[in-house]
């Protein structure tokens, strides 16, 4: 059960405000929806004004490697070099990449190539070639705050049926933003964002989602993006998660590659494509603290 302290106590938010000229009335709000049956947020999900700031600052440095990334990112560069940029621009600015190490990860971002879903190792070999899409995946850590987001990149001239796959990724990311609203679900944002990729031919994977971050790389909830309304956790005001659905172009069905046990395919080899934000739930509808 999620338990109340004495009303005139220093409130668990660290505002030094009494417990009842703070979040009183919210956490009420919050026991309410729990006695009814709903899955509610822990208070350590929950971020300060002062949490929130320290990851909004490692988010300038996660765009600023994505922005330079835009800039310099052609055919005939190895994904190698966009893991050198990464990692430069990351530690010039004073932060350090989440991805490195990372359960055993041995580079500073991740480089997702055509079919592959998510998790591709940067490589010398791997080389960008004029009509490949590719999703760079980038995470950073500053002063021990998590930032994190991706974007595709359409390398030359790719295929009306590749431009139409990314297109219309991004526009379910933005469907996922716009059903951000507090006091209603998770799994509300989900579907809005599944129903989007059906409604253009398309599935969306479902073993691997969002997930809260910010304190640290994941924390909860995990994510679901082939979630009913309703369902999945309730979304109050000072949650940070990801919204990163990744959309293919055929069957939803997926494997990880057997030789460096990380990145993952489609089953048919046909293209996937993710774009991905971090979000802040706000009062009246959620920050975009990644893009």
């Amino acid at each position: 059960m999620y338990t109340k302290i004495g009303s005139n106590e220093p409130c668990w938010c660290g505002s030094g405000k009494k417990y009842k000229k703070c979040h009183e009335r919210f956490d009420d709000k919050i026991i309410g929806y729990e006695l009814k049956g709903a899955l509610v947020p822990s208070r350590k999900i929950i971020k300060t004004k002062e949490q929130v700031e320290g990851i909004k600052a490692s988010a300038k440095i996660n765009m600023a490697c994505l922005d330079r990334v835009a800039a310099e990112i052609h055919a005939g560069m190895s994904t190698e070099e966009i893991d050198h940029i990464v990692a430069e621009t990351t530690r010039e600015m004073g932060g350090i990449p989440a991805p490195l190490g990372y359960e055993g990860f041995p580079k500073s971002v991740c480089t997702s190539i055509n079919d592959q879903v998510c998790h591709g190792i940067p490589s010398p070999t791997d080389i960008l070639k004029d009509g490949d899409i590719i999703n760079v995946d980038c995470s950073t850590i500053l002063n021990g705050y998590f930032s994190d987001s991706s974007r595709m990149f359409c390398i030359g001239e790719v295929s009306p049926e590749k431009q139409k796959l990314v297109d219309v990724t991004r526009e379910c990311v933005e469907a996922g933003i716009k059903a951000v609203k507090p006091w209603t679900f998770m799994g509300d944002m989900g579907h809005a964002v599944h129903q989007h990729a059906l409604d253009n031919g398309y599935t969306v994977v479902r073993e691997i989602g969002g997930h809260g971050c910010g304190l640290e790389f994941h924390e909860d909830p995990f994510v679901s993006f082939v979630s009913k309304p309703g369902t999945e956790m309730l979304m109050v005001p000072g949650m940070t998660f990801t919204i990163e659905p990744m959309v293919n172009m055929g069957t939803d069905k997926i494997f990880v590659d057997e030789e460096n046990d990380w990145t993952i395919y489609t089953r048919d080899g046909k293209p996937s494509a993710q774009w991905e934000v971090q979000v802040l739930v706000t009062e009246d509808g959620c920050e975009l603290l990644t893009w």
